[in-house]
């Protein structure tokens, strides 16, 4: 599981994921119960596996089946979401000595469908902040991916445990996000000096742009971020890449679409 971007706010956070199903799914035994013992204990037959110890065919036919149910675990988002959630609500409960329920409720979450909707979903994570008035640029945006990535890309890098950024789409690209870094700043720079009635903040007009800020080598490229909280519900792309996931899931989709279809192009729709 791979992080895209995320945003720490005081009462709640947004993440984004990349299940990279290839590279589990390539996994050998010893990968699988080498990962799973990061998160659990396992099991005793998974111990003894871990120290070497030989196991008999009865055994280690037993571990291949368990491994199997972990293999699916380690990269499923409900299950990324529980482990998380649940070590943060046992901090949580330590420090205030106390214990029950952390967390209000279940997680929601959106399938990104191209790249269209994956680039505004991550500016909205990453304008967060701003949007509530919490930093004024996203230099300055504390407990968000931007400012870690702003902060490697000034040592000319990129962050370690982040999706990298791979470049614009091409055959051969390597594993990551496909755009340029730079051109990802300049969309979330862009995004974040709109006005927006429903927020509270936005970035100040007068600041040079962020490349120039930042003294990073410019690339023109923006591009329109949109409210995913309130507009998208579970499915985000273009309309064809919706009705495409639809007919695989077999539901409806609805006349809203439609409607973005004659009004919007290219549309980014739920």
């Amino acid at each position: 599981m791979d992080i895209c971007a995320y945003a720490v706010m005081s009462n709640h956070y947004h993440v984004i994921l990349h299940i990279n199903a290839t590279q589990a799914e390539a996994w050998t035994l010893r990968e699988v119960v080498v990962q799973w013992h990061q998160l659990c204990k396992g099991s005793p037959l998974s111990q003894r596996f871990a120290r070497n110890e030989t196991l008999n065919a009865a055994e280690l036919a037993r571990l291949e089946e368990v491994a199997t149910e972990w293999r699916a675990r380690l990269m499923d988002i409900s299950w990324f979401m529980r482990m998380l959630n649940e070590s943060i609500a046992r901090q949580a409960n330590q420090e205030d000595g106390c214990t029950g329920r952390f967390w209000e409720g279940r997680f929601k979450s959106q399938a990104l469908l191209d790249e269209r909707a994956l680039a505004a979903c991550m500016a909205y994570v990453d304008l967060n902040p701003i949007r509530a008035k919490m930093a004024d640029t996203p230099e300055t945006s504390d407990h968000t991916s931007v400012q870690r990535r702003i902060s490697a890309a000034q040592d000319g890098r990129q962050p370690q445990h982040l999706f990298p950024f791979a470049g614009n789409p091409r055959e051969s690209m390597s594993v990551g996000l496909p755009f340029q870094l730079q051109d990802y700043l300049e969309l979330v720079d862009w995004s974040g000096r709109c006005l927006r009635e429903d927020k509270r903040g936005a970035i100040d007009e007068q600041l040079p742009p962020i490349l120039e800020r930042l003294q990073i080598n410019p690339r023109n490229w923006l591009y329109l971020n949109r409210n995913f909280k309130s507009r998208f519900k579970s499915l985000v792309g273009a309309a064809h890449s919706v009705r495409s996931a639809c007919a695989q899931l077999g539901k409806r989709w609805a006349q809203g679409i439609r409607d973005c279809e004659r009004y919007l192009s290219p549309p980014i729709i739920s």
